[in-house]
């Protein structure tokens, strides 16, 4: 058996697609929903993260507000702009891009963004709308999976759903979310004991671990929907020169070949992160405009 290959591109470009529809659907009362992204400092891959969210944000039709800051802003002076964005009516959702620099306090600055307008939903308001089954804006990488799970299954009540990982940016959100699918959840670790056996379980798998390949093909139960939240680099010998390659937090080849369905590393989570911000950019802008 092989396992049918999860493409989040494709998904992630319908979603596009749909929220570009809607967005033109609107443009008649005047609304226009604005996304402003802030970096702050040099890092090449954050770079071109934001570029990628400024260039997709403006296809589908909504307005782009981008804000560059040097790697020694005072913690004062973002700040002071997020508090800026917040009372700017033109700018429905702010992400401030992570990792900031070490002498910012990412917590406080996340704090202080209006959790209406967080569209990355790790505001511990939005938290806490999220694990009391309220609405509010969801994480963008475990709305993706979830989207990307149903995709393969479009029911996933009753299944039993095994997330590898209890970060605050994927494992436990995501957990949320299945729990309102009505599936059976476990959030597993690294140190939790007999993992093998706990994956082996799991109607559905989720990996958000932060490993290499850590998850081997025997620990699949046959037949599961796998979904691969890890992005790691690794040296590829193959290719000489010190190069190297992208892997999931599964290992793909072995867990394709037990797996029912499954997403590549990239190709899979990857690319419907972006796609679910846009998601939240208009839903944020349809609840704070009524």
């Amino acid at each position: 058996m092989s396992a049918t290959i999860i493409d989040g591109k494709a998904v992630a470009a319908d979603l596009r697609s749909r929220l570009a529809g809607e967005v033109e659907s609107i443009a008649g009362t005047g609304l226009t929903p604005g996304l402003a992204v802030v970096l702050v400092g040099e890092d090449a891959a954050s770079q071109v993260y934001v570029r990628n969210k400024a260039k997709q944000t403006r296809e589908i039709g909504m307005a782009s507000f981008e804000h560059r800051l040097s790697a020694d802003t005072p913690e004062t002076d973002l700040l002071a702009l997020v508090a800026r964005l917040n009372a700017d009516d033109a700018v429905d959702g702010i992400l401030v891009q992570l990792p900031l620099p070490d002498h910012i306090d990412a917590q406080k600055v996340i704090a202080a963004i209006d959790p209406d307008k967080d569209v990355d939903g790790f505001h511990p308001v939005n938290a806490g709308r999220l694990a009391t089954g309220l609405p509010g804006l969801v994480p963008c990488t475990p709305l993706g999976c979830v989207m990307l799970a149903k995709s393969a299954q479009a029911d996933l009540s009753g299944m039993e759903a095994v997330v590898v990982g209890r970060s605050n940016i994927v494992g436990k959100p995501v957990a949320q979310l299945l729990l309102a699918e009505n599936c059976t959840v476990t959030i597993a670790h690294s140190r939790s004991r007999d993992l093998p056996a706990i994956c082996r379980r799991a109607d559905l798998l989720v990996a958000a671990v932060g490993r290499p390949e850590m998850v081997r093909g025997d620990w699949i139960r046959p037949g599961a929907i796998v979904i691969d939240v890890g992005i790691n680099r690794v040296p590829n010998p193959d290719a000489g020169g010190g190069k190297t390659r992208l892997v999931g937090d599964v290992a793909f080849a072995e867990a394709r070949a037990v797996a029912g369905a499954i997403t590549p590393v990239p190709g899979g989570v990857g690319p419907m992160t972006i796609a679910c911000l846009l998601q939240n950019t208009l839903t944020a802008a349809r609840q704070r405009r009524g």
